[in-house]
């Protein structure tokens, strides 16, 4: 689907228990993904301030039945790593992070003016807020490539269904929940190594918003803005609907936090 290819079949793997929590806990059963710990697909973020709990409480997601859970006759392909996902659209010669920050004085207005427009452009499918098309946003240009990688990466699990644990026992899945989502994207863009939970996304990377990704989070509930769109499995139009969305939402009660530098 969309700006990459989807990995056909199922990873199929009997899931012992689903260690690395979902959004919440406690009902529904987990995606039929494999099972084992999470793909490491790069340094896990120690840079924020408050200590990450060893493990995760599993709590119930107050905004799941927002988020079309997916019945049990949905069948879905796993999706591909996050590695794979997030190279897979970054074209050779994208510009280095030191070239981006070189010309950010210069380019402050145009990529505002840019990122308006676009924004604009996107038209939600009815009954929600997610955009239409294939689901998939642009990758953008004038941003660091970890950025366009973690662009590529929610553009991979983009139209997913939402499934409760999904994406948690492993960042191979073929259905993926709030954190499970968010986790996935992160993944892609090397700034994150396991899926987490929501309630440990409450303390992932540093304090406050970023220039280009900011993830809000609470022990129940997670979702992120990426170049300005938000990325959100709760106000989706459908199972198959994207969790790009149109509109962002009132971020009361929910922890933000954003990765050092981005």
């Amino acid at each position: 689907m969309g700006l990459l290819s989807k990995a056909s079949g199922w990873v199929a793997a009997a899931v012992a228990c689903v260690a690395l929590a979902a959004c919440g806990a406690g009902k529904g059963a987990g995606s039929t993904a494999s099972g084992g710990g999470g793909v490491q697909d790069g340094p896990t973020v120690g840079t924020g301030t408050t200590a990450r709990p060893a493990a995760s409480e599993l709590v119930a997601d107050p905004q799941e039945d927002k988020s079309y859970p997916a019945p049990a006759t949905v069948h879905h392909a796993a999706a591909a790593t996050p590695a794979k996902a997030g190279e897979a659209v970054v074209a050779a010669g994208a510009p280095s992070d030191a070239e981006v920050k070189a010309e950010l004085q210069q380019m402050q207005a145009v990529e505002q003016s840019a990122k308006t427009a676009r924004t604009a452009q996107l038209t939600p499918v009815p009954g929600g807020e997610s955009i239409g098309g294939n689901g998939t946003i642009p990758i953008p240009t004038n941003v660091p490539e970890a950025v366009q990688k973690v662009v590529a990466g929610a553009n991979e699990i983009a139209d997913f269904p939402y499934v409760f644990g999904g994406g948690h026992a492993s960042f191979i899945d073929n259905a993926y929940d709030c954190s499970g989502s968010v986790s996935y994207a992160l993944a892609a863009g090397g700034l994150l190594s396991r899926p987490e939970t929501s309630g440990e996304l409450e303390s992932w990377g540093a304090p406050g918003p970023g220039r280009y990704i900011t993830i809000e989070a609470n022990a129940g509930h997670t979702y992120m803005y990426v170049d300005g769109i938000m990325f959100n499995t709760a106000g989706r139009s459908g199972v198959y609907a994207s969790r790009w969305q149109v509109s962002g939402v009132n971020n009361s009660g929910f922890v933000t936090r954003h990765y050092p530098g981005l």
